[in-house]
């Protein structure tokens, strides 16, 4: 028997490790013949910390979900020593739906496998498409491969990864190197680290093949360095493959050899643009540069050099293995594949959703991500992070490919989506994506520096209802003169939160600015608490205001002294009669 704690960032923030800990006490207490392991984040991330129970033929008996600590024992007691599964503690039918309605490439090793142990790698086919490659197959050949998936870059702008290898291939130069930005920046996007730390050999693969298909000899992966797992555990995989001779020299016997190294990023998000990504490996500020020429031509240290994110080289193996057309045939028209989206906000199952390019938003939100939390209204969906923008619920029936989503104003980017209920208000949304690319800017050209500056001062005196007559129109200028002024791609896309909230809800900036009113009972300036006649006098209100704005005696109505009033929302969030209510 074999017991799995998943180990992700996600279950160690909610305390795998010590339910891991758990286990093993109860283990070793018991004297029991289990096998204790670990994996990654399997992507149902909302059921933290989640615990596997295989049976001695390795096959899975019982996925348990909100492990803590306080469960171990009965699962010991009952499942491992008993052989009776506890039920009440496993996952649900419903939430086994968030898995079985995905399409896994990307995902397809994470939370199945020890992420810190080659041998697990290598038991479902690990470097079997590097070894073919390398000692079958010329790089023309593994290109065409490549182009035939149609597998496009899944860091943001969705270019075909056949034609960057290409680009690389054909130019010339004494050493190429092949670059793994893994700086995820989005708010809200967690999806290159959770491949990181659950499946890294994948990664690490498909460099060597994209190494091999280019003509270069040194591969490098930036990370964030707020990843410290993530870093972690590809050092371990390196040391692994290097050892096993799937890094170095003459690989597979042959004369290519490929090795591949970490540099920790600051975490910018400009470094997300690959010739800022580039100025920081070389030691510089990461700061874009003109092109062209493109990297592909002087990249690092002026030599040829590719760079894709963590997805786009975790696809490739399987590519390899299956066939460029299996992977074709999963998409749909010029967006071929499957993608891996992060649902955060207001949706009831967070987690990794990939799936398959082509579904709608509504197959993603309510088929896979169960909804809205709460049974409230869904009201629009961020895509692209601070790149993308805002789609509204008119437009939720729209196809999940690059073209369809740009057509709304937004952008796939990596994979953020970040859902949005009726209380969200969409020029506060506006306002905190445009203070994140304010402060993102690396204020090397103007537009982007004083640009999104303005832009964010105009959205906080909206917000603070001091909006004036003319704000709207001046929005829409600075946007537009950004977009077509600055240098880089944060620049010109830092303006789509607030075109697409302006396109689909510029009746809310309206009434922020005319009627000083925010629709969505948000922006503290805008807005007042009061308590009606609902109000039963249970008190619970007066105890948990932090600044004792809240009288009154038991079992009689209270009232909101309003100049006392911090509009924390409490006494709203602790109310069981609807007593109280927002104006």
């Amino acid at each position: 028997m074999r017991v799995v704690v998943g180990q992700g960032s996600c279950g160690i923030a909610t305390g795998a490790k010590k339910t891991s800990d758990a286990f093993k006490n109860a283990i070793e207490e018991k004297k029991l013949n289990v096998i204790l392991d670990k994996t990654g984040c399997i992507g149902t991330c909302y059921l933290e910390p989640i615990v596997d129970v295989y049976g001695d033929d390795g096959k899975l008996q019982t996925r348990y979900v909100k492990c803590t600590t306080d469960k171990v024992g009965e699962i010991v007691e009952q499942h491992l020593i008993g052989g009776t599964p506890v039920e009440k503690y496993a996952i649900a039918a419903a939430d086994e739906e968030f898995l079985d309605k995905q399409k896994r490439i990307v995902l397809r090793n994470c939370g199945q496998i020890n992420p810190e142990r080659l041998e697990d790698y290598l038991g479902i086919g690990g470097y079997d498409a590097a070894k073919k490659v390398i000692t079958t197959m010329t790089p023309d050949e593994v290109i065409e491969e490549i182009k035939i998936s149609g597998l496009r870059g899944r860091g943001g702008a969705g270019f075909p990864t056949w034609f960057k290898w290409n680009a690389i291939k054909n130019n010339q130069g004494d050493h190429k190197y092949m670059v793994c930005n893994a700086d995820e920046g989005d708010p809200g996007a967690f999806m290159d680290r959770s491949v990181l730390e659950g499946d890294p050999h994948s990664v690490l693969e498909g460099m060597i093949i994209g190494g091999y298909a280019a003509g270069a000899d040194e591969g490098i992966i930036y990370c964030r360095a707020e990843y410290p797992l993530a870093i972690a555990r590809l050092e371990i995989a390196m040391a692994q493959a290097r050892e096993q001779g799937y890094l170095g020299k003459n690989l597979f016997g042959t004369s290519f050899s490929f090795d591949i190294r970490i540099k920790a990023g600051a975490g910018a998000f400009v470094c997300g643009e690959e010739t800022a990504l580039i100025a920081s490996l070389e030691g510089e500020r990461g700061m874009p540069r003109l092109k062209p020429p493109f990297p592909a031509q002087k990249g690092y240290w002026k030599r040829p050099t590719n760079i894709n994110n963590v997805e786009t080289y975790a696809n490739v193996a399987w590519i390899i293995n299956n066939g460029g057309q299996a992977f074709a045939d999963r998409g749909a028209d010029k967006s071929k594949g499957s993608k891996v989206f992060a649902l955060a906000g207001k949706i009831r199952k967070g987690g990794l959703a990939e799936i398959p390019m082509g579904m709608t938003l509504r197959d993603v939100i309510y088929g896979i991500g169960g909804g809205i939390k709460n049974d409230k209204d869904f009201k629009a969906v961020q895509m692209g992070g601070p790149s993308g923008g805002c789609i509204p619920k008119s437009l939720i029936d729209t196809p999940i490919t690059y073209e369809d989503i740009v057509k709304t104003g937004a952008i796939v980017g990596s994979g953020g989506m970040i859902v949005m209920d009726e209380g969200t208000c969409m020029v506060d949304m506006a306002r905190f994506f445009l203070d994140f690319t304010k402060k993102e800017s690396c204020g090397k050209c103007n537009y982007c520096r004083i640009g999104t500056m303005r832009m964010l001062e105009i959205l906080e005196r909206i917000t603070n209802g001091e909006g004036r007559d003319g704000d709207i129109e001046l929005l829409e200028e600075l946007c537009n003169k950004i977009k077509d002024g600055a240098m880089c791609g944060l620049g010109q896309t830092a303006p789509n939160p607030v075109l697409t909230t302006l396109k689909y809800f510029r009746h809310e900036y309206e009434d922020h600015i005319y009627n000083h009113r925010c629709t969505a009972k948000s922006c503290k300036a805008l807005i007042s608490y009061s308590i009606n006649d609902n109000c039963k006098g249970c008190t619970l209100c007066a105890r948990n205001c932090p600044v004792e704005a809240i009288t009154g005696a038991v079992k009689q109505k209270h009232t909101i002294d309003t100049s006392k009033c911090v509009k924390c929302g409490k006494c709203y969030d602790n109310c069981h009669f609807g007593a109280v209510e927002i104006q």
